[in-house]
């Protein structure tokens, strides 16, 4: 079922989310969770990845947008538990903006390599290196796993122009 998404000032967003035992994975509640995520994700014109808190569950969940990977059925789209093992000491300050701070938008620095290690949502454990803009999704959705936001971060944070968002909301 698709849900709001839970904007900034709400205590959800703010609280480091629940660990998930890896036997409950698989449970009726969890697989509910990611579900509502995906589908409340989908309906996001400019949505790449989504945390639970930003549907008001407090479990350390986050998936990303299948529109990312060539061959989504190869790729991992739901993270569970993750942690990043290894990030690269290169950083870049990289544009940013968040379905929970609606039409802000900032420059975060961020490392430009990741390796996370995480869940997938059948509860096995997996270990994925990336670049660019997932090694960025990788950061800014673990940050709201731990009741961080990118405006904490943020410099040249601002809100968008009318002709911004109305850009963002044509473009389905």
């Amino acid at each position: 079922m698709k849900r709001d998404i839970v904007q900034m000032g709400k205590k959800v967003l703010r609280e480091k989310a629940q660990f998930i035992e890896p036997g409950k994975i698989t449970s009726d509640k969890i697989q509910s969770i990611i579900r509502d995520m995906h589908e409340s994700l989908a309906t996001q014109n400019d949505g790449v990845a989504i945390a639970a808190p930003q549907i008001g569950e407090s479990y350390q969940i986050f998936t990303v947008a299948p529109f990312l990977f060539e061959n989504p059925e190869k790729e991992h789209l739901v993270y569970i538990n993750p942690t990043i093992v290894t990030s690269s000491k290169k950083t870049k300050w990289l544009h940013e903006g968040c379905l929970s701070c609606r039409w802000k938008v900032g420059d975060v620095e961020r490392s430009l390599q990741t390796t996370v290690e995480a869940y997938d949502e059948h509860g096995n454990k997996f270990t994925q290196s990336a670049d660019g803009l997932l090694a960025h999704i990788h950061q800014h959705e673990i940050d709201h796993l731990h009741g961080i936001l990118f405006v904490d971060k943020a410099r040249k944070l601002r809100d968008m122009t009318q002709e911004e968002i109305d850009d963002v909301l044509n473009d389905k």
